[in-house]
């Protein structure tokens, strides 16, 4: 059973990022607030859905939001700053992103580097405890997998539509045969 909110009465927002294992394409970050009183017996963490749910969940999260905003780093971010520091970045931008300016922060994890000035907790395994940081995640993943089954349809040898750019069997032997695209981290151990 997910929690409405970890700090009451202020405008909170969860956080929550997808993508961080990934060997190609960005990663991407969500910022949500939800309404106090905003109930779903179906979300959950992103990883305990269907892809079905998931984007079933998405209108509903984005219609009933207070606020949702989306935040990506490049892969050539990642390579530049690192996969660590780009997550943060694509948080800082879904938060920045935000139509409301939320009063509290509560990001997935056991660290971030705060550049927004607003108070923040880090939350290990949020997305299964707080319904703000499920519903970031939702977003996040879904966004992301929306970009990876673009520009899968420009490199099928590597089956992101399948795999997302996480790093299957499949996708290193794809990589092994036909060399790194422009979306591969070229900082990650590829093979």
């Amino acid at each position: 059973m997910l929690l409405p909110y970890f700090k009451e009465g202020v405008i909170e927002c969860g956080c929550d990022e997808a993508g961080r294992g990934c060997l190609a394409g960005p990663v991407y970050a969500a910022a949500v607030i939800l309404p106090p009183d905003f109930s779903n017996d179906l979300l959950n963490d992103s990883k305990q859905l269907t892809e079905k749910q998931r984007y079933e969940l998405r209108p509903i999260i984005e219609q009933s939001a207070v606020a949702w905003a989306v935040g990506v780093a490049s892969a050539e971010e990642i390579d530049s700053i690192n996969i660590l520091k780009a997550s943060f970045l694509a948080m800082t931008r879904a938060v920045n992103a935000l139509k409301v300016k939320p009063e509290y922060l509560i990001i997935d994890g056991n660290r971030f580097y705060n550049t927004t000035g607003i108070p923040y907790n880090t939350i290990v395994k949020g997305d299964g405890k707080y319904m703000s940081i499920a519903a970031a995640s939702v977003l996040a993943k879904t966004y992301r997998d929306d970009y990876m089954n673009a520009i899968a349809a420009e490199h099928p040898a590597y089956g992101w539509e399948i795999n997302k750019g996480y790093p299957t069997k499949k996708h290193r032997a794809a990589i092994a045969e036909h060399g790194v695209s422009p979306y591969h981290r070229k900082t990650f151990r590829l093979l």
